[in-house]
């Protein structure tokens, strides 16, 4: 036999699932649009500067050494 609850806790609220994804922020307003994702990205990578700068910097040297080694090979 089994009794459904009606416990709040176990019903799915959408406002407690938007709260739940930090990186996104999902407007709950009838009339505003959802961001997109590359405002989202732009944003997100606001909050982590320096984790963006340093993959920045880290793919920069990454691609001038596959460059450099490229020329030496072929040269």
């Amino acid at each position: 036999m089994t009794t459904e609850t009606t416990d709040p806790e176990n019903q799915e609220n959408p406002e407690v699932a938007a709260e739940s994804t930090p990186d996104t922020e999902v407007s709950t307003e009838p009339g505003k649009r959802p961001d997109s994702y590359v405002k989202l990205a732009m944003r997100n990578m606001v909050k982590k500067r320096g984790k963006s700068l340093q993959h920045f910097f880290l793919s920069t040297v990454g691609l001038l050494i596959l460059f450099v080694g490229l020329a030496y090979l072929t040269r």
